[in-house]
This record gives C-alpha cells, sequence and structure tokens, in this order.
C-alpha cells in the first residue's frame, strides 16, 4: 500500500486560485489602507501644531509676546539675541517638518489671531481636499 500524502501536491490550478484570490483581496483592501496612511498624516500635523501652540503660549508667559515671524518657530529652541526672560528651549527636539517634509508656516501677528501657524498639506500648495487640504492652528 502506497503512501497517499507523499504523492499529494498543488496543482497549478490551485496555486492560480490562491493568487487570484489574493490579488482580489489585496485590490479591495489596500485602497482603504492607503486613505487611512492620508488622513493619519492630518491628525499628525494637527497634533505638532498643537504642541507649538503650546510652546508659543508658553514663550509668550515667559517673554510677554509671541516670536516675530522674522524669529521663526526657531526662538523655542534657541534663545535669540536681546531677549529678556526666555527659558527655553520650550520644545525638546529639534523643530520637525511637517508630514509632507515641508516646513510649516509661521505669522505673527497673524490674521487669524496672535500668531498663524500651518502646513499647506501634501500639494505644499494653499487650499485643498482631502490630504491635500491645510493643517491650521486656528480652526
Amino acid at each position: 500500500m502506497k503512501n497517499t500524502l507523499n504523492n499529494r501536491g498543488i496543482t497549478l490550478i490551485e496555486l492560480m486560485v490562491v493568487i487570484i484570490i489574493l490579488g482580489l483581496l489585496a485590490g479591495l483592501v489596500a485602497p482603504k489602507m492607503f486613505g487611512k496612511i492620508g488622513e493619519s498624516k492630518t491628525k499628525t500635523a494637527k497634533a505638532q501644531i498643537e504642541l507649538f501652540a503650546t510652546a508659543l503660549d508658553t514663550f509668550r508667559l515667559d517673554v510677554g509676546r509671541y516670536p516675530t515671524t522674522s524669529e521663526g518657530l526657531q526662538v523655542l529652541r534657541e534663545k535669540p539675541a536681546g531677549v529678556e526672560n526666555w527659558k527655553g528651549p520650550y520644545l525638546p527636539k529639534e523643530i520637525p517638518v511637517d508630514q509632507w517634509n515641508n516646513p510649516y508656516h509661521y505669522i505673527s501677528p497673524g490674521a487669524h489671531g496672535d500668531y498663524d501657524l500651518f502646513s499647506y498639506g501634501a500639494d505644499n500648495a494653499e487650499g485643498g481636499e482631502d490630504e491635500k487640504q491645510d493643517v491650521v492652528s486656528w480652526k
């Protein structure tokens, strides 16, 4: 009596069926996952802007004003010349770029408050929708 387990193998048809099923699953799941990546980048940029806002408020409490546009966010890490009562650094690490490898934009005084802090999103241009939308401090 022959051992039937040794003669058992995968036919080409079975292999093709498995590959087709995997391809269909990838086609259905991948677009949903890539949509979540864009959404998570926007949420991360918003969280970083909120962290900057806390550091800017602490700077203001110590110095008596927000940094000027020309001073930028760098004053949260390095003491500028002629600024009294600076008790920083106000951020534990270097100023990061946004999730799309572009610098954050800081304007003070801002059009929407004491300062405007924002990222232009994935397209690095004003406006846009979804992942291309601007991430701003005033909303």
